[in-house]
């Protein structure tokens, strides 16, 4: 049959990527409390292509991926990004997977447990390194939920300061293996207080005496989180944003930092 998409392209222009976005498959992530969960992923496949082609093949990204095992590891991206880059006959291959992560959570005073889901990412690129060598690049995303309160607000009121939700996202590259939770637990520390899933009145009660006693700007959380990702063994580089999602401003606030950590 002809192949269409290896003939001449009609403007001969190479495209950095080209691929599939939005296709949804089951995913096994490694959970720090139960050995592994499972969730499902969210998946972007791409390419880069050629001035000289007309098009790259589509099927052979699902192909790819039914070949795949499902186990989110480094190790099984790269091995998912070189099928890509083979199946394709390309120079670069990216892959970027989205999906919830679930940890089972104790609200601060009751223990009462809820399910709590935060919004993971993995990403990938492989492309031809020096002297015949490959070289990828992986981040893992995390999104953590925080609850803030604004110590301007606090300091110039008679009564109360205002409060609001913010999301704390990160960004980065590892230099050896961590938790998930590692990083939820880093990213909740640096705000007022964490967000729980399930809160009585004892929880209430405490959590809102906990988070007014530790006011925090955007400014403040990102450096607690900046400071505590440099700090960490296992980070080589990292990017975290704060966005507060302000409750009493028609704005929200942000703050960004973006770093490589020192090697020793």
């Amino acid at each position: 049959m002809q192949d269409i998409q290896n003939s001449p392209a009609e403007v001969s222009i190479p495209i950095d990527r080209v691929g599939i976005n939005n296709l949804q498959l089951p995913l096994i992530v490694s959970d720090k409390t139960n050995g592994r969960q499972h969730t499902v992923a969210t998946v972007d496949l791409g390419v880069d292509l050629p001035a000289s082609f007309k098009g790259t093949h589509m099927s052979r990204f699902v192909e790819a991926l039914e070949n795949w095992n499902e186990e989110l590891s480094y190790q099984s991206f790269k091995t998912l990004l070189m099928d890509v880059r083979k199946r394709l006959d390309a120079r670069k291959a990216y892959a970027h997977f989205r999906f919830n992560y679930f940890v089972r959570k104790a609200s601060p005073v009751s223990g009462s447990h809820g399910l709590m889901g935060y919004e993971c990412s993995f990403t990938g690129q492989a492309e031809p390194g020096p002297q015949g060598s490959d070289r990828f690049d992986l981040c893992l995303g995390v999104n953590v939920p925080l609850m803030t309160v604004c110590p301007c607000s606090k300091a110039i009121s008679r009564e109360g300061a205002h409060s609001q939700r913010a999301v704390l996202r990160i960004l980065l590259r590892q230099k050896g293996f961590a938790w998930i939770e590692e990083f939820i637990e880093l990213a909740e520390s640096a705000g007022s207080s964490p967000v729980y899933p399930l809160l009585k009145r004892e929880d209430e009660k405490y959590v809102t005496e906990h988070s007014f006693a530790n006011p925090r700007f955007v400014e403040d959380v990102v450096r607690s989180a900046a400071q505590s990702l440099e700090q960490h063994p296992h980070v080589s580089w990292f990017r975290v944003e704060v966005e507060s999602l302000e409750s009493i401003h028609a704005h929200n606030a942000f703050a960004v930092i973006e770093k490589h950590c020192s090697s020793t």
